[in-house]
């Protein structure tokens, strides 16, 4: 396959970082750039919020999207996960460290299997920090509140297009007793759950998750 990866609004090499950032915004800077890539259609997989990102493409721009892939990920917006980014945005305040933040998100991220090496989370820390183009404080904020309000915009594919979805067992964000239901709202979904895994699936099993993804896609 050819991949295109954008980076989101707010996020990585995209500038400005003030632009207006939003579930609508996402969504059509995906459409226009297949349109100046002059891909009519593709396929289209997204991890987390890049999920909700991809729904909402399905739903505004159904030609776009031949199959969906759905990662960690659903129609849901769990309140605990506001909060804790609202409290991830508390701990980068003035006076604070500047790893702190990250230490108190990684435990939602990853498998707990990688907190038995402390120096890889020390690696982990110092790779996310040394970042050319990591997300400030205020970027991240906006990013946070274009998150809140992204229930109350998401629409839903009238057609779903042929969609899997990948959960892991031991994902604390969206844990899957907690997506299962969510996901059972679209239709026929096809559910993929991964053991061993938590939120950042690709990162913890990366073999199985590339693997879900090629026999997904490889079906046209």
């Amino acid at each position: 396959f050819t991949v295109i990866r954008p980076d989101n609004r707010s996020t990585g090499r995209t500038l400005p970082r003030d632009a207006r950032a939003g579930l609508a915004e996402w969504a059509g800077d995906v459409a226009a750039l297949l349109s100046r890539l002059g891909v009519e259609r593709a396929h289209v997989a997204g991890h987390s919020v890049g999920a909700i990102i991809g729904l909402h493409l399905a739903a505004t721009e159904p030609a776009r999207v031949r199959r969906l892939a759905l990662v960690a990920s659903g129609p849901v917006f769990p309140p605990r996960n506001v909060a804790l980014f609202r409290h991830l945005l508390a701990l980068r305040g003035p006076g604070m460290a500047g790893d702190l933040w990250l230490r108190g998100f990684f435990p939602w991220l990853f498998h707990p299997r990688v907190f038995a090496d402390p120096a890889a989370i020390e690696t982990m820390v110092a790779l996310s920090l040394g970042y050319a183009h990591a997300q400030g404080a205020e970027a991240m904020a906006a990013q946070v509140a274009a998150l809140e309000a992204a229930e109350a915009v998401l629409a839903l594919p009238a057609r779903l297009p042929p969609t899997v979805a990948i959960i892991a067992r031991d994902d604390l964000m969206m844990p899957p007793d907690m997506l299962r239901p969510a996901l059972a709202r679209l239709g026929a979904v096809r559910i993929v759950e991964i053991a061993d895994a938590g939120h950042s699936v690709h990162w913890d099993a990366p073999g199985p998750v590339a693997a879900a993804l090629i026999e997904h896609f490889g079906k046209e």
